[in-house]
């Protein structure tokens, strides 16, 4: 799961951002291009009022992301491939490269059994599970 937040007006297309961080993510993390992963790789962009982001100085013109996922996702190459690449597309979808420089993103994992999908909150070996299980039902072979 990915949260943009923003000042409203910051990105013309929040759509194609969300999109494009989805996608970008799902590479990243060298996931298969399973419905699972597809339908559940998701990016949220929020835009907040005039007003509602400061810094000490007062200054606002920053862009937010939070990038959550599964325990151990992400290795340290991967954890650094998401906020080189996020902060860039950031920067391209506002049309204004110094937001490289007023871009923060985040990075959480959410402990093993705290991911909940489908109405379960699964563990890494579920989610695992569940994965083949659908690789195996997409390729027409059996359990496994």
């Amino acid at each position: 799961m990915i949260d943009v937040y923003a000042a409203a007006g910051t990105f013309a297309d929040p759509g194609s951002l969300a999109q494009r961080l989805a996608a970008t993510l799902m590479r990243i993390e060298e996931v298969p291009a399973l419905p699972m992963f597809r339908n559940n790789t998701a990016a949220f962009v929020h835009a907040l009022p005039a007003g509602a982001i400061a810094n000490v100085e007062g200054e606002g013109d920053y862009v937010r992301v939070q990038v959550l996922t599964n325990l151990g996702a992400l290795d340290r190459p991967k954890q650094l491939a998401v906020v080189e690449q996020f902060t860039g597309i950031v920067a391209d979808a506002a049309g204004r490269p110094e937001l490289r420089e007023r871009t923060w993103v985040l990075l959480t994992e959410a402990p093993d059994g705290g991911w909940g999908l489908w109405g379960h909150a699964h563990t890494n070996a579920e989610l695992v599970a569940a994965a083949r299980a659908e690789a195996a039902k997409l390729s027409g072979g059996g359990g496994g």
